[in-house]
């Protein structure tokens, strides 16, 4: 049941980003695998699937760009 909950969330996440930056699906994929953000999302997934789908997409770009840096 667990393992779903964070499928879910995930899923969420990669529609909102892609939404969000005008995407698609596979470019979004690129971009979210290249930095490690479905590992962080899936990592962090207690405080994070609390949050509003904004304040999660914009958690999201700060990982990032910290990470391009």
């Amino acid at each position: 049941m667990r393992s779903n909950e964070i499928s879910l969330f995930l899923a969420f996440c990669i529609e909102q980003y892609k939404q969000r930056h005008n995407l698609t699906g596979e470019q979004s994929m690129r971009i979210l695998d290249q930095y490690g953000v479905l590992e962080y999302l899936e990592a962090g997934y207690e405080p994070l699937h609390t949050q509003s789908a904004q304040w999660i997409m914009e958690d999201i770009d700060e990982f990032i760009k910290k990470r391009k840096q």
